[in-house]
């Protein structure tokens, strides 16, 4: 009997030791960006790997430079933002990740500073 109830006390510290407590912020990818976020750093990345294929200069609707972004931010900000399979979502290869689309809310905040 001594021994039963020791397994299941052992057992019990065993699960209780081995549970975790982990915040949302903590295992989301939705982190908070704190830091400014500038144009040439944060957001011409984005650009170039998600969007240039489609808007390079010369295209229909061009974001190829600081101010034809900046000039379209809130259109940008509504495409990227839009529900996967609506047809108007960008870009069309597939959805920015949360930290990305925070990251154009953020620019935009802080003012669509360049550099």
């Amino acid at each position: 009997m001594r021994k039963g109830i020791y397994i299941l006390t052992l057992s019990f510290a065993a699960i209780i030791t081995s549970c975790e407590s982990r915040t949302y912020e903590e295992i989301s990818e939705n982190k908070p960006i704190i830091l400014p976020v500038k144009y040439t750093a944060d957001i011409k990345p984005i650009m170039d790997n998600n969007c240039i294929g489609c808007h390079s200069a010369g295209s229909f609707k061009p974001l190829a430079t600081y101010d034809q972004v900046k000039n379209n931010i809130d259109g940008i900000l509504d495409r990227i933002q839009r529900a996967n399979g609506d047809p108007e979502k960008m870009p069309k290869g597939g959805s920015l990740s949360s930290t990305q689309i925070n990251t154009f809310i953020k620019w935009k905040a802080d003012g669509l500073t360049e550099n």
